[in-house]
């Protein structure tokens, strides 16, 4: 399969499969949660051939608990180490978060007090994974609901700490930016302006909810609305600074149209194509000047 460039992508429910495999957008591509598709065979596990035959596949995993008490258990790290070798994915993700304790998983991406201890054994988790699963992840930054007491690192530093000592890649995502500000009274554009561009691979937009019961005191990252207008001038803010960067839309519940998310997505491919021509544009200019 020809090497595509990644612009905006969705994120894939069976819903979709038909219209997604017949769809043919140049740069688009799919992401899916590899723990769907832990099987030996079966339909679920062609459909998602089908669609890498004809789309690049992003695996975003949500439950190998890098931020957890424990090392990835080593039945998940086989199974999703067979898929990449399957599917041959052309992102792998996960979250800075837990979810699983002594053997329990827990259906929620749990947070954790950002110590120094945290730091090694999170980089430690992510150490093993990257080289049971032969390849570089993306770690995703968190969304917040409440604030947490005994921090020793700002959550920034602690993400480009783990880049650099594990040579992981990072996911910003940008709805999640967006609501932890609200939630936790922070500046949303410090945070934009900060992240570590260096090591970002990848960017996630996508919709959430006011809290029935407290308002917009308390916003939810729900998936379940379209991108609101703060977090798409978060992201043109974000793409600015960095150049152009595979986009997810995530979208899992109150799903609409597969055509509502492909024209969700050209927002993002908008910018991302404005990007990569003034890119384009300053490159031919510094080689006529180097000429």
């Amino acid at each position: 399969m020809t090497q595509q460039v990644l612009l905006a992508g969705l994120g894939l429910k069976p819903e979709h499969y038909e219209a997604a495999l017949a769809c043919e957008q140049k740069g688009l591509w799919f992401e899916v949660h590899p723990e769907n598709y832990f099987v030996m065979g079966g339909p679920r596990l062609q459909w998602l051939e089908r669609i890498r035959a004809a789309h690049p596949v992003s695996l975003h995993g949500v439950s190998l608990s890098l931020g957890g008490s424990e090392s990835p258990d080593r039945t998940h790290i086989k199974r999703f180490s067979e898929l990449v070798r399957r599917i041959e994915p052309a992102l792998v993700s996960e979250h800075l978060a837990w979810s699983r304790w002594r053997g329990q998983y827990f259906p929620d991406l749990l947070p954790f007090v950002r110590t120094s201890e945290a730091l090694r054994r999170v980089a430690s988790n992510i150490d093993s994974t990257q080289q049971a699963l032969g390849r570089r992840i993306a770690i995703e930054n968190p969304s917040h609901y409440l604030q947490l007491e005994g921090h020793e690192w700002d959550e920034i530093d602690f993400l480009d700490e783990l880049s650099h000592r594990t040579g992981c890649g990072l996911l910003l995502d940008v709805n999640n930016v967006h609501i932890s500000a609200n939630n936790l009274n922070f500046n949303a554009l410090d945070y934009i302006d900060r992240f570590p561009a260096a090591a970002l691979m990848e960017i996630h937009v996508a919709g959430h909810t006011i809290d029935p019961a407290l308002g917009k005191a308390l916003l939810i990252d729900s998936h379940d609305e379209t991108v609101s207008p703060d977090v798409w001038a978060l992201y043109r803010r974000l793409v600015e600074r960095t150049g152009p960067l595979p986009t997810l839309i995530e979208r899992d519940g109150n799903l609409p149209d597969f055509q509502v998310l492909l024209a969700e997505g050209r927002i993002a491919n908008a910018e991302l194509l404005r990007m990569r021509s003034s890119s384009a544009l300053r490159d031919l200019q510094a080689q006529e000047v180097a000429a």
